[in-house]
């Protein structure tokens, strides 16, 4: 099995009987912010592209780059398809004139020509991606590759139980705008950043230890910021709470733990795996050198994108949408259908709009107890958002169901908040369309507390972390009365039961040897 790296989550895997593209992203994503590095816009892609089939785990636009699938990529290809909820995947797709589809069955293998074997695990959550997300399970004479990208299951045993994997693909840096959006002291910012970022790395050394595969490719990040007003977010500052730390970074982590399977894909760098070995060419001569340079690199791409930056951001005004109109038409018939996610939000949320000029602001309000949008009222309010209003006129003028997929991860505003962080709030404006919004309306009123109960040290607690249903008794670890589920960092007090990262989510617990509290009626 040849597997060749064609930048952040993307790689062409080869077999004799076939060829498979996965998730291939060159062009900037929201808002030009996110860029693939190492820049890959200079790879053969005509070549690339004529594959036997396409893989695209989820929508998220570092994974599905509509532009370049539409310019590269063969339209022969058959798409492998996750089970997905909801049909925007492949309508997306359709539009960019793909037409052969296999659409797989979550946790099913199905057998394609020429013995080559594809699994597809789909997960389904609104907190999932873009309403959904996955990971790619491949085998070829008797050899078997999972590109588990940025997904996060609770579970890896599904793939370990179809035999021992030989290369694993998985994401090792950070994809989210916090903590370095959100309007707090340099002190604390650096600390929760130094935090998420000791969370995301040991979450990927948890996931290799359970798959325990022969070879390990950090993948999936991080992006890179181009942009002057981003430039910040790069990690080449020193900064020990920089969430985004690069492949070599990662390596020599992992290396610092003991583990000496660690394999680098830069784009055009070519992995031929057997079930014994693997071999590794580059396109540069020495990797570790290549790291070194980083911001040499960076500012080299950074001149090649300049004009494209400056045309994107040209592109973003529309003066003639009336904001406050817009927002009442597109969110207001939304609000009044929700019955979970209105409730979860639980108070107002605030819009401060800057305009064109720079200093003048319009505040606006998404009041979820209200059902309404309306101007601010001068109200306390749970979460603040402060942004370009010419990012909220884009994202009304080409009618964006999906504002975490857009404004959120541009990292292009800053934020507030009182209290935990909610869920909910992202969830929302993840969902600004009927489908979606009914979707994660069903999967939130058809959750139930677990019923298992199992013990974590001094601690009965229920196996299942009120989150997103990680097993405590494989990512929860108890420091004192506090319990941290790994998958996502989340944080109980377990005498209380309650959630100390966001609001709600309370977990079931008590000393071990003592009764179980008994439930109202």
């Amino acid at each position: 099995m040849r597997v060749t790296g064609t930048g952040h989550a993307s790689m062409r895997i080869d077999t004799a009987a076939g060829s498979i593209l996965c998730d291939p992203w060159v062009n900037p994503a929201y808002f030009a912010s996110w860029f693939p590095f190492p820049d890959n816009s200079q790879l053969d892609w005509e070549n690339l592209g004529q594959v036997d089939y396409l893989y695209v785990s989820h929508l998220h636009r570092d994974h599905f780059d509509a532009a370049h699938l539409k310019r590269f990529i063969s339209k022969k290809a058959t798409v492998l398809l996750p089970e997905y909820p909801t049909s925007e995947l492949e309508d997306e797709l359709r539009e960019l004139g793909f037409t052969s589809f296999l659409r797989t069955t979550s946790n099913e293998v199905v057998e394609l020509d020429g013995g080559l074997k594809v699994m597809i695990q789909a997960l389904t959550s609104p907190t999932d991606g873009p309403i959904g997300d996955s990971s790619l399970w491949v085998e070829y004479d008797g050899v078997r590759l999972l590109n588990q990208n940025d997904a996060r299951p609770t579970d890896l045993s599904v793939f370990a139980e179809l035999g021992h994997v030989h290369a694993h693909m998985l994401q090792f840096s950070g994809a989210i705008w916090y903590p370095m959006v959100y309007e707090l002291p340099n002190a604390a910012k650096t600390a929760f950043g130094k935090q998420k970022r000791d969370r995301q790395m040991d979450r990927t050394v948890r996931y290799i230890d359970d798959l325990k595969a022969s070879w390990v490719f950090p993948i999936a990040g991080p992006p890179c910021f181009l942009d002057d007003d981003l430039w910040q977010f790069n990690d080449i500052h020193g900064d020990e709470g920089n969430i985004f730390p690069d492949q070599q970074v990662f390596i020599d982590h992992y290396a610092g733990l003991g583990y000496d399977n660690g394999v680098i894909l830069l784009p055009g760098s070519v992995s031929e795996v057997t079930a014994e070995t693997v071999e590794t060419s580059h396109p540069v001569p020495d990797v570790r050198e290549f790291f070194a340079r980083k911001e040499e690199h960076l500012r080299e791409y950074q001149a090649r994108q300049r004009p494209v930056i400056e045309a994107a951001k040209a592109s973003w005004r529309h003066p003639e949408v009336d904001v406050l109109a817009g927002m009442k038409r597109r969110i207001e018939p939304l609000l009044e259908e929700s019955v979970y996610l209105a409730k979860g939000v639980g108070g107002p949320v605030r819009f401060d709009l800057v305009g064109y000029d720079g200093e003048s602001v319009e505040s606006i309000v998404v009041d979820f107890p209200g059902k309404e949008v309306r101007p601010y009222a001068d109200e306390k309010v749970r979460y603040r958002f402060r942004t370009e209003r010419a990012l909220i006129e884009q994202l009304l003028h080409s009618e964006e169901v999906d504002w975490v997929n857009s404004l959120f991860l541009s990292c292009r505003f800053s934020a507030a908040r009182i209290g935990q962080y909610n869920e909910f709030v992202y969830a929302f404006f993840k969902c600004l369309s009927e489908e979606r919004l009914q979707y994660a309306e069903g999967w939130y009123a058809e959750q139930r507390p677990d019923a298992e109960d199992v013990k974590l040290g001094d601690w009965i607690v229920q196996r299942r972390c009120p989150h997103l249903k990680a097993d405590l008794t494989r990512f929860g670890i108890i420091d004192g009365d506090q319990l941290t589920c790994q998958l996502h960092g989340w944080r109980f007090d377990l005498p209380s039961g309650r959630c100390l990262t966001s609001v709600g989510h309370e977990i079931r617990a008590h000393k071990a040897g003592a009764d179980a509290p008994v439930a109202a009626e």
